[in-house]
Order: C-alpha cells, then sequence, then structure tokens
C-alpha cells in the first residue's frame, strides 16, 4: 500500500486516479511516500525518510526545495502545459486590456453621476474619445520562452492576425516540433524587444532568467510597447519597468504578480495570480501529476521531473529495481557487478543521468535476496534503491 500526503486542496478527480486498492490518500501521513502538493512550501526538514517522490499540480516549483530533494535522490515532478489554455486565455485578456482603454472606460462610466438617459448617452457620445485604443491585428507580438504555454500564445496571436516573433535559447526538439511555421525567430532578447509592440513572457524562474526584463532590456524597446508577465514573478525587475512607464517607452505592463513599489502606477495591470486559476486547470494538473506519481512508484517511470532525466521502460517481465546514483563513472559497472556475483541474469535495463543524478531501471528474471539490494545501497555513490512491486494485474 503506497500512501500519498496532501498539502493542498487538490482537485478529486486528481485523487481518484488513485488506485484503492494500492494507495491510500490522506492529508496526514508520518512517512508518506509521496507528497502530492500546489502552493505549499516545502522545504529539506519535510523530505521523510520514505519519502520517494513529489509531485506539484502545476508548473513552478519554486516553493519546493528541489536542491533538497535531488541530494536525497527524490524525483519532484511537475504538470507543464495543463494549466496552458488557461494562462493562454488569460494573456489574450491582458492583450486587450493593454490596447483598448478597457479598464479606464469602465472606471470612467461608473463614476457619471447622471440620472437622465439622454444626458447619459450624450456624455459617453463626447467622453468614448479619451479611451481610444488600436487593434491587435497587424501588430507584432513577441513571446519570449515557447514551451507549452507560450506555443499556444504564438498560436493565438497568429490567430488574432498579428505578426508573431519568438526568442528562446533553450527551445527543445519538441516544442520546435509544435511551434507554427510563421513564427518568427529572433536570435537574441534584444531583436525581439526592438521589434515587438507586445512582449508576452512564459519563462520559468531561474537563476539566469531573475531580472531577464531590466533596465538594459527594456531599453531596447520601441516607445510605446506593452509588457505582459503571466509567467512568473521576478522575471521582471519592477523598479526597471516602472522606470520605463515614467519615461513613456513602455505604454502598459499587464502582469499576473502584484507589487507595492507599482501599486496604482498609471499604465500597470496586475491580477492576483489567476493564470491558472480556472476550475478546468487545477482538474487538468491533478490528474496528470497523480498519474505521474503512479506511473514512478508501480514501475519506475520518470515523466516531467524538474530534477531527473526523463526515463520510460515498458515492463519486461521478471522484477525491476530502480537505482538513483550521482552522476560519475563506473557507477552502472558496480551494481551490474553485484548482480553478476548473485548470479542474477538483466533482461532489460535502462540508464539516463541530468546534471549531478543518474538513474537506473533495471529488469531482472528473478528476485534479488535482501542482501543483493544491501549490496547494491552500500556502494558508494548510490542515493537509493528501490525493488518496485509486480505490475498490477
Amino acid at each position: 500500500m503506497f500512501h500519498i500526503q496532501t498539502l493542498n486542496q487538490i482537485a478529486v478527480c486528481g485523487l481518484e486516479r488513485f488506485p484503492r486498492d494500492r494507495y491510500e490518500v490522506a492529508s496526514e501521513f508520518t512517512q508518506p511516500d509521496a507528497i502530492l502538493l500546489r502552493s505549499h512550501r516545502l522545504g529539506a526538514d519535510a523530505l521523510g525518510e520514505g519519502l520517494k517522490a513529489v509531485a506539484r499540480a502545476g508548473a513552478g516549483v519554486n516553493n519546493i526545495d528541489v536542491a533538497a530533494c535531488t541530494e536525497a535522490g527524490i524525483p519532484v515532478f511537475n504538470t507543464p502545459g495543463a494549466n496552458a489554455n488557461a494562462v493562454k486565455e488569460l494573456v489574450l485578456a491582458a492583450l486587450l486590456l493593454g490596447s483598448r482603454g478597457i479598464m479606464q472606460g469602465i472606471e470612467w462610466v461608473r463614476g457619471l453621476e447622471i440620472n437622465d438617459e439622454a444626458a447619459l448617452h450624450a456624455a459617453v457620445e463626447a467622453g468614448k474619445k479619451q479611451f481610444r485604443g488600436r487593434e491587435l491585428a497587424g501588430r507584432t507580438l513577441g513571446v519570449v520562452g515557447l514551451g507549452a504555454i507560450g506555443s499556444k500564445v504564438a498560436e493565438m496571436g497568429l490567430a488574432l492576425g498579428m505578426r508573431v516573433i519568438g526568442y528562446d535559447p533553450a527551445l527543445s526538439v519538441e516544442a520546435a516540433w509544435r511551434l507554427p511555421n510563421q513564427v518568427g525567430r529572433m536570435d537574441s532578447l534584444a531583436a525581439l524587444m526592438s521589434r515587438a509592440d507586445y512582449i508576452s513572457l512564459h519563462l520559468p524562474l531561474l537563476p539566469a532568467t531573475r531580472h531577464l526584463i531590466n533596465g538594459d532590456a527594456l531599453g531596447a524597446l520601441r516607445p510605446g510597447a506593452c509588457l505582459l508577465n503571466f509567467a512568473r514573478d521576478g522575471i521582471v525587475d519592477d523598479r526597471a519597468a516602472l522606470e520605463a512607464l515614467q519615461g513613456g517607452r513602455l505604454r502598459a505592463y499587464l502582469t499576473d504578480f502584484p507589487s507595492t513599489l507599482l501599486q496604482g502606477v498609471p499604465g500597470v495591470v496586475a491580477t492576483p495570480h489567476l493564470g491558472a486559476s480556472t476550475g478546468e486547470s487545477e482538474e487538468n494538473c491533478a490528474r496528470m501529476a497523480a498519474d505521474q506519481l503512479i506511473d514512478f512508484l508501480e514501475h519506475g517511470n520518470i515523466v516531467n521531473a524538474v530534477n531527473f532525466p526523463t526515463l520510460v521502460l515498458e515492463r519486461n517481465g521478471g522484477v525491476r529495481l530502480a537505482v538513483t546514483n550521482r552522476n560519475v563513472p563506473k557507477m552502472l559497472g558496480h551494481v551490474l557487478s553485484v548482480l553478476a556475483d548473485a548470479e542474477l541474469n538483466v533482461v532489460d535495463m535502462l540508464n539516463k543521468s541530468r546534471e549531478e543524478i543518474a538513474y537506473n531501471l533495471l529488469d531482472l528474471e528473478t528476485a534479488p535476496a535482501p542482501d543483493v539490494l544491501a549490496r547494491i545501497a552500500a556502494i558508494e555513490g548510490v542515493v537509493n534503491v528501490r525493488q518496485l512491486p509486480p505490475p498490477a494485474t
């Protein structure tokens, strides 16, 4: 029986993915096999001895001490793409809010204290020109980050009749296949910033992306551009954005991450972190996170881990071992030597590494004795070893 600890409210449709004959799901466990969470902060002190995996029902993992998990040999799963449509639709709203004077017009109408119908109509007709906007069609949308969300935003821009350009220094082959061929590839951030009327950010928050949009980046803008940040707080240097707004280079800054520095500043439209706040998005994330945990706990497969390599091996009969080790030379040879000494035949195996971690799946003809597992675990550099249960019937 696997114990899954939930540290936030998780959509019921996700929790129902766990078969009741093999899983127990609750918010209180002293030694869970896996933790499923959303925004709960998970530090190194919460990584119990029996913990095998952590899954976040969402894309960002800034609330999780990923380095501590990696050190302990615990994969951290996320759910990229599960909230992509929700974020894309909010970006669409932001594009319109940054173009048409909608918010300002709503507030102006709300403040009219006119009881006469004819007088109200006359005031509206006389006052509407101050909220004159511009259409999106024919404008240039620059998308920074072309992953699951960025590619959807790019497609949306094309559907709106916009010219779309993109920049992503870490564009994967999979993401490149997703991307419409009408999207113009920019070689640098500065090149994109200087050509776009609207810049939409879709990047993870990493040391390399913190304050990526700073004074230098904003200095490359064409005057009157609009900046949209529905990715992560910290990617934009708020002080630099304030200076660009005050200097007229930035027409509007639309963000999902309010800050005290920009509170009440003209041209700033801030929403309270609504990007993934739809019922559909939360359900998609919960289902995806649950499925990834099940596949890992029962079969050792890893998909969408932020700190472990992607590794999927179909079950080939026999008994499966999962071994995590430091990514140093000869580790796999040491493991295979222990198995050979025990006269255990390996019928299938797969080994991959990611930065300092290597991960191995080995299918054996027969089950190893407990002392064999102990000998593998005792190899210097092995972080953990696990014998997986037989496939469910």
